[in-house]
């Protein structure tokens, strides 16, 4: 894998938002995904353990659960999918509210190992209620990933957050996040997709608004839409057409487990028809 910096990455996203033409952003849980996205054109990878839980048939939200240490598992990831991109920037999903993690030296590890920058996953925005106040009041808060990113940022890695509310994209471009992804809850379809979701015509308010609250604090950076109902291409299109600032789509669910779902099962079916 050729190690690309930010310094690479960002004027190449610019002229793409320049040209008119959507940023795509991918999570691989294999690298037999990694190769077939870089092959379609993508312009970024991320992998994050809910991939590999994703890819075993998991529902995504195995991830936020204790099923395994979440940047160990990225590490082991790494030697999967990092030899197998040849020039696609790869990012890692950090788990930043881990306590037992120590930031600048797994930061500057992930750089090393060729990681071109991070994206807070495992991440307690996906998390509400209660427990997410009691996580907050307990030294496990969302504050904890913004930290991380800024770290991140210091070191000049490229950094892509999640963000849920208005309130975490100011607070993550204010930490200097080059790209933030309006996270739209779990993604739909399929064997193992959320059925309890928002309306396209919700996700594109909510991405206006935490768009607007970024832009008031930089004007340079760079929004991107994941999740929710926006599942296939023709749900994005109808998103990027009608938000006044989304300069691109970030898939994981959609862009490897939902096409192999579909793509493995047809070709069972198709084999199933021949007649000797």
């Amino acid at each position: 894998m050729t190690s690309l910096s930010r310094a690479d990455i960002l004027p190449r996203l610019r002229a793409k938002i320049a040209a008119g033409t959507p940023i795509i952003g991918g999570g691989a849980g294999t690298g037999i995904s990694a190769k077939a996205e870089e092959a379609g054109g993508i312009d970024l990878i991320v992998i994050y353990n809910s991939g590999r839980y994703r890819m075993a048939g998991r529902g995504s939200l195995a991830g936020l659960m204790a099923y395994g240490n979440a940047n160990d598992i990225v590490v082991e990831m790494a030697r999967e999918v990092l030899p197998v991109v040849n020039h696609t920037p790869v990012l890692a999903g950090v788990n930043g509210t881990d306590p037992f993690m120590l930031p600048d030296l797994f930061l500057d590890q992930l750089k090393a190992m060729g990681f071109a920058g991070v994206q807070n996953f495992p991440t307690v925005g996906l998390i509400d209620g209660t427990f997410r106040a009691n996580l907050e009041e307990t030294g496990m808060s969302y504050a904890l990933e913004i930290e991380m990113i800024a770290r991140a940022a210091k070191k000049d890695m490229l950094t892509t957050p999640y963000v849920f509310a208005r309130e975490d994209a100011a607070a993550m471009a204010k930490a200097g996040a080059d790209i933030i992804v309006c996270h739209l809850g779990l993604t739909t379809g399929g064997s193992i997709g959320a059925e309890t979701k928002l309306s396209l015509d919700e996700c594109i308010a909510h991405i206006d608004e935490w768009s607007a609250a970024a832009l008031a604090v930089r004007d340079d950076i760079i929004v991107l839409c994941h999740g929710g109902p926006i599942s296939m291409p023709e749900d994005a299109a109808y998103v990027l057409s009608r938000t006044r600032t989304c300069h691109g789509f970030y898939g994981a669910s959609s862009m490897e487990r939902l096409p192999t779902e579909k793509a493995i099962r047809q070709q069972v079916e198709a084999f199933g028809t021949i007649r000797r």
